[in-house]
This record gives C-alpha cells, structure tokens and sequence, in this order.
C-alpha cells in the first residue's frame, strides 16, 4: 500500500510498476505534453516533478510511505530540478523540442571560478607603468587521457549513485522522513567507475594535471590600489567547464616619501630658517629618475607648514595620463642658536618686538625661565595624562599642559 498515487496517476502507472515502466510511460506523456508541441508549461512541470520522485528509489520510497508531505517535511526535495533539463537528459536534447531555440536554461557547460591574485606594487610602477611576470600554478587537461581519466571506454557510471557522485539516506524524524545526503563511498564523490588498470598513468585518474602558467601583468600608469586586472579563461580547467578567469588585484604599497589621493601626490620638504625668510633654493625627488629643483623669491616668507602646490606634478590618470597636482607641505628647520654679536643686525631686519603684555597693578608678575624638560617631564607630555593620574594617586600635584 502507497500514502498517495496522485503521482503515479499523472504518470500513467500502477504503484507497482518498476523503473522502465515508469520511464516509458513519462517519456510517451512528455513528448505530448511539452510546451514546444502546444502542451500546458504547468502540466509538464508537474509531470516532470513526478517522474523526478518516482525514477529516485529513495524519493519514491519516501514518496510511498509518506506522500507529497513527507517529501516537503523531510527536506529531500532540495528544490527538485529544472522540468527543461530532466526532458533534454531523457531525449538527448539541446535546443527544443525540435532542435531549435526553446531548449533548456542551463543548456551547455557551467562556468569555472576565478583565481584571484593579489600583487602589490610600487608608487613608482603605478607612475610610470610596468610589466611584472606572475607564475602560477593550474589545472589543465591530461592530454594523454584527454579528459576521460583513463583508457577509452573504461569510464563508466556509477551504478551506486548512478553517476551523481553522491548517495540520499532516509532517517526517521518522529513522523517525518528526512533525507541526508552523503559523498558517494564506491566511486569518492566522481559518480564514475574505472578499473585501476585502465586509468590514465599521466594525471592517475584525475582527468587534469598540474602545469606552471608565466602571465604578464601589464601595470598601466595611473592605476589605482584594487584595480583588476583579467586574464580570460586562464583560471582551472576541468572536463565539461568553461574555464574561469586569473583576476588580478593591484595594491598599492605605502611610499616613503609621497602621499597619494586620487592623481594627486603629497609630500613634504624641509628648507633652514635663511631660506624660509630670505629666499632660496632645495629639490623633491620625483617617481621617475628627475628631482624638481624649487626656488623661494626673495621677499616671500615660508611660515612653517604652509602648503604650496606645484601644478602637474602629480600622478598621471589612467588611460588619459593626464597629470594631477603634487601638493608639498614646507617645514621650516630653526637653528639651535644664534650668535649674540648677530642679534642687532635681526633687530634691523625683522620686525620690532611686541612689547610684553600689560595686566594692570593687580597682577604680581613672576620672573621665570624657560628650561628644557628632563627624561620625566618628557615622558609626562607625552603620555597625555597618564602619568599625572598616576601622581594624583600617590598624593602628589597633578599639572595639565596644552599644545597648540
């Protein structure tokens, strides 16, 4: 006795018909009702989904002592396949029914996946362009085998899984059948069968083998970090793939001297206190074997940390090279001291002192200097607050210094 027949029914067999009976009889009701003859799209999926079950020994099992809802409740059915590519199976179809356009949604052989590669660059390469070789290893064909992992012939499918490469066990969940499936044990997984003998002595079986690829990388100036780059079907190659690609991704080492953002560099340059207030000369080396050579005019004063710009200076864009902007941050270095026999020739040429800040008769003004802070002090600056937290428990004074 059977839980339900509404998919023998549909079929056109008895409960008790066995695997040829219900595929000669699917295949007579298929060719009718498929949507390329004028059929009913619905009727046919439903009549593909109940061949589907019943051509299963373990779905129709399920399908027997439980009906659709054992089915539905054990999760066997893990979205059932597409009603299209069960016909083309049967009947050796591509194209549609006829051999035309109408065939199935997954016609032809899957695509494989990418190979990503990551390769980090220089500012340098990115600036002026450059060809880096990358080796890798990949799979590719045995030629010797051609794919077929052995003699000719000697594959055939495995009768334990009949050539899906995995097995579905039942286990009772209280009234609910699920089913598990596992890796095939008689065939590891491959859904084929082979005679040790027989199998290819150049991949031993495995249908591919492992050869080392040099591909060429051409870095083009202006690139930026995480560009791709593709090398088109170079990825894995498997019997029955379409290969997939080598992509790869640039990345942008950190400069020493240059900062980038977007086709503008950064940088900064340090130029002594005569220069800074008289005019002068100093040179950036570029990206490229040249050094900029930089005059201040007489008169201008370079305050420290100003930001001047030299126009197209900067990185060049990518594709159009065109070139950006090189920004360039100016440190002025004071000297230690100054000869005090010097001091009245500065007082001629710079301006007047301010004259010290009056406060009124209130205010008793303390005379004090300016000292050098020691190895403590320093570390104290330093370690914003820290330390003074750390004085603040033992009892003693707690001091709070801004920098501005």
């Amino acid at each position: 006795m059977v839980a339900e027949t509404e998919y023998y029914d549909l079929i056109g067999v008895s409960p008790n018909a066995d695997e040829s009976e219900i595929k000669k009889a699917y295949r007579k009701k298929a060719l009718k009702a498929h949507p390329d003859k004028g059929g009913d799209p619905e009727h046919f999926k439903e009549l593909t989904h109940a061949y589907e079950v019943l051509s299963d020994s373990n779905k129709r099992q399920v399908y027997d002592q439980a009906g659709k809802a054992g089915l539905e409740g054990g999760g066997g059915m893990g979205g059932g396949m597409d009603p299209q590519d069960l016909f083309s199976q049967l009947f050796g179809g591509g194209g549609g029914f006829f051999g035309g356009g109408g065939g199935s949604r997954n016609a032809g052989p899957r695509r494989g996946k990418d190979l990503v590669h990551r390769i980090s660059v220089t500012l340098e390469d990115l600036y002026k362009g450059k060809v880096q070789k990358l080796a890798l290893s990949k799979s590719v064909i045995c030629k010797s085998c051609e794919g077929r992992g052995g003699k000719k012939g000697a594959v055939s499918t495995c009768t334990g899984c009949q050539g899906r490469g995995v097995k579905v066990m039942l286990r009772q969940l209280g009234p609910m059948m699920q089913q598990i499936q596992q890796p095939c044990g008689e065939c590891e997984g491959t859904g084929e069968m082979m005679n040790p003998k027989d199998r290819c002595k150049n991949c031993v079986g495995k249908k591919t083998i492992s050869e080392r690829k040099v591909l060429e990388v051409h870095i083009d100036k202006g690139m930026k970090s995480g560009q791709q780059i593709k090398f088109q079907g170079e990825s894995d190659q498997a019997p029955g793939i379409i290969p997939g690609d080598v992509v790869i991704v640039i990345e942008e080492k950190p400069h020493q001297r240059f900062q980038r953002k977007g086709d503008d560099l950064y940088c900064e340059a340090e130029i002594d206190l005569l220069t800074a207030l008289g005019g002068g000369e100093f040179a950036i080396e570029h990206l490229d074997e040249r050094a900029l050579h930089v005059t201040i005019v007489p008169g201008e004063i370079i305050k420290p940390g100003v930001l001047k710009v030299i126009s197209g200076q900067g990185m060049p864009s990518y594709r159009h090279h065109e070139l950006g902007d090189l920004y360039v941050k100016l440190n002025v270095a004071f000297p230690e001291s100054i000869p005090v026999n010097v001091i009245p020739d500065l007082e001629k040429a710079l301006p007047k002192r301010r004259d010290v800040q009056k406060f009124g008769k209130k205010v008793h003004l303390d005379e004090v200097t300016l000292e050098e802070p020691n190895d403590r002090q320093r570390r104290s600056a330093a370690s914003d607050g820290d330390d003074m937290d750390e004085d603040e428990e033992h009892g003693g004074p707690g001091v709070q210094c801004a920098q501005q």
